[in-house]
């Protein structure tokens, strides 16, 4: 009887590939759909992780990234492995960055607010900054200079005008550091406070991983969708602006369950911490594969990202909040980037 246990595995795995291939017809609605549940799925388990012994600002850092930057990592994989095609991946990066810096930055600002630090209630008491609060007030500013960091060790990299094997280890060596360290900040700051993780962070990890594979055949669908030749936007060479605006969708559920939650370092730590997937992790994954030629745009990118960055960090080092006038500037900045990168 177990000698028709490898057939019968063998023909139900044909039909679900039959029944994978047949969707195709319902494609982009299905792909798109798959996508955004998907994603859905990996940030609500991903949250239940804050409340098993992921906190604060590392939660933003460490663990919301791999909800919302982790299509992106997939994008650069497919990219890498099918097509070669270097530019589309450092245009998907720098648009995820820039809508991160900008628009999913500066329009809760101006909705909600993004104070740092709480207010004083209207009896005047349970004001000011405790040591959580200041903890996650300078892990903020470390995770902004690493924006800056990251992206200048990319740019240093690129001055021959390429990048090949040797930078893509060197720029995922980088980010795997980064993330070493953020793990070892997690057990220090478990230890401190006597909290161990809990067991069943193993099942959440279990349905991330399954959201991820969902994800990754849904870009892979939208990949091979995406029309090859013909004109307008909806082209195969736009692929890396419409991925890149496709893929923050989930930085934007982050961005308005934490500013509605008053919870201005989540926001801040979760689009920054995707933009550590951006750069330096996905370029350096696509350069395993392939080189990447350096675009003519690509200084402009550079200079674009870290000086939003900088802004971000001066008026939280300073200000200890992001004013709604800079979040309205950041927006409107968005909305000029988008114009004469795509439609124009």
């Amino acid at each position: 009887m177990s000698m028709h246990w490898p057939s019968l595995l063998t023909d139900i795995g044909r039909q679900l590939q039959k029944g994978w291939m047949l969707l195709g017809v319902l494609d982009p609605y299905f792909s798109l759909a798959l996508f955004v549940g998907a994603s859905f799925l990996m940030i609500w388990r991903l949250g239940a992780m804050e409340r098993k012994g992921l906190e604060g600002t590392v939660l933003g850092t460490l663990v919301m990234p791999y909800a919302s930057g982790l299509s992106n990592l997939i994008f650069a994989y497919i990219m890498g492995r099918y097509s070669g095609n270097g530019k589309l991946v450092l245009e998907n990066c720098l648009v995820n960055n820039t809508t991160n810096l900008t628009l999913l930055i500066g329009l809760p600002a101006m909705i909600w607010g993004l104070n740092i630090f709480p207010g004083k209630r209207s009896d005047g008491f349970g004001g000011g900054p405790h040591k959580t609060h200041r903890m996650n007030y300078l892990s903020l500013l470390l995770t902004l200079l690493a924006v800056v960091f990251f992206t200048g060790a990319l740019w240093a990299l690129s001055r021959d005008q390429v990048l090949d094997f040797s930078d893509g280890l060197v720029l995922v060596g980088l980010f795997v550091f980064w993330q070493i360290f953020h793990v070892f900040d997690v057990l220090k700051h478990n230890i401190q406070r006597g909290r161990v993780l809990q067991w069943t962070m193993w099942v959440d990890f279990f349905w991330v991983m399954a959201g991820a594979a969902s994800v990754f055949g849904a870009i892979e669908r939208l990949v091979e969708w995406i029309p090859k030749t013909g004109s307008g936007w909806l082209v195969f060479e736009n692929l890396g602006w419409l991925s890149g605006i496709l893929m923050v969708l989930p930085n934007a559920l982050l961005a308005i369950y934490y500013a509605k939650s008053k919870r201005a370092d989540i926001v801040y730590s979760s689009q920054v911490g995707d933009g550590h997937i951006c750069i330096p992790m996905c370029i350096g994954v696509f350069a395993l594969f392939a080189q990447i030629e350096i675009p003519a745009y690509f200084n402009l990118g550079v200079i674009t990202i870290m000086g939003a960055c900088m802004v971000h960090f001066l008026c939280v080092a300073i200000l200890g909040r992001l004013p709604r006038i800079v979040g309205l500037i950041c927006t409107i900045s968005y909305i000029y980037f988008f114009y004469m990168g795509l439609i124009h």
